[in-house]
């Protein structure tokens, strides 16, 4: 609690917690930069950092240059908007439910963008991804409204019990609608299959640009919820004491988790235990503030995605997409997390 209020109050400019934290960023931020390299140079053909290099600033329109610019840098922007996009929700959705093992797709974002691709296969014959990846957004955005409502319901607003319950009931319904679709069409069966890995890959510039507007605005409103983010946690009662309005600052963060969730699952699938791990990592090293813990979580949370994507193509070429090698890495890690006696708490 003391780390909070002195968050709301700000650390002084010299404050060596404030420097360390600073440097931490700009590590970050290297780190990620190394790890951008490493997706355009490496995958089932190795290409040299020099030929990297000429491809991007000097192309010759030779082998190397296409396969940079027209497949390795679509997929490493659109691997870091991802990572970024799922990083900071992660950290909003368990600052707000204040559930140490949440993740993005509790509020149903991740099956109401599910339901959205076999609705525009199934019922409206949409087979490429920049038709159905605007029902996707649409689906993630209406799943999370109705959770919202639903937790909201009682006449006390929404609760981090409310909201979990609301999000589980939610997640199983549009679960059992998407197998009854998909169980009787063989197309939207393979669709489904192939979204619901979890890749960057074969995505072009288009993708990206379809979703970043949304990602921006997210971001934005994630940024604008981490000052009441930090009061309310310190309890709902003592947050509306200290002037917070507790309702505003729900709505805020949840339409901030249903903006960044909803643009990386459209684009890319339900990719797991990203959302759920950086957070955890995170808050070990700058505490429970807020202001720090969401742009350490979207910087880590690309770097990790990035690595595990570069980590799938070494493994074995493309057959493992970043969805595959996130579970498979992930769960691993998260176990230790948890097992850990320092592990940070909420």
């Amino acid at each position: 609690m003391t780390a909070i209020l002195a968050g709301r109050s700000g650390p002084r400019h010299g404050s060596p917690h404030r420097r360390r934290r600073l440097l931490g960023l700009a590590a970050l931020a290297v780190a990620l930069v190394v790890a951008a390299g490493f997706s355009l140079a490496f995958g089932a053909r190795a290409i040299p950092l020099a030929g990297v290099w000429d491809a991007l600033v000097r192309p010759t329109g030779s082998d190397a240059d296409i396969v940079i610019r027209s497949l390795r840098v679509p997929r490493t922007l659109l691997g870091v908007l991802a990572g970024v996009a799922l990083g900071v929700a992660g950290a909003l959705m368990q600052g707000h439910t204040r559930n140490p093992i949440a993740d993005p797709g509790l509020l149903g974002v991740n099956q109401g963008a599910a339901f959205g691709i076999v609705s525009a296969v199934v019922l409206f014959g949409v087979s490429s991804l920049y038709g159905f990846i605007w029902f996707a957004f649409a689906g993630a955005l209406l799943a999370a409204v109705v959770v919202f409502l639903l937790g909201a319901t009682g006449g006390h607003g929404s609760t981090p019990v409310t909201l979990a319950l609301a999000g589980a009931a939610v997640n199983a319904l549009l679960y059992g609608l998407i197998a009854a679709i998909v169980l009787g069409n063989r197309q939207g069966m393979e669709t489904f299959r192939f979204w619901r890995v979890g890749s960057i890959a074969g995505r072009d510039f288009a993708v990206a640009g379809q979703v970043l507007p949304f990602l921006l605005l997210g971001l934005l409103l994630a940024v604008l919820n981490t000052p009441g983010l930090n009061t309310l946690s310190l309890g709902e009662e003592v947050a509306t004491s200290l002037g917070q309005h507790v309702r505003r600052t729900r709505i805020l963060g949840v339409t901030a988790i249903t903006l960044l969730t909803g643009s990386a699952v459209a684009a890319c699938g339900p990719i797991a235990f990203l959302g759920l791990i950086v957070p955890h990592v995170v808050r070990a090293l700058t505490g429970p503030d807020h202001r720090w813990l969401i742009p350490f979580s979207g910087l880590l949370g690309a770097i990790l995605l990035l690595l595990a994507d570069v980590a799938g193509r070494l493994v074995s070429g493309d057959t493992f997409e970043v969805g595959i090698m996130l579970a498979v890495l992930g769960a691993p890690v998260f176990i230790v997390l948890v097992r850990r006696k320092g592990l940070a708490r909420l």
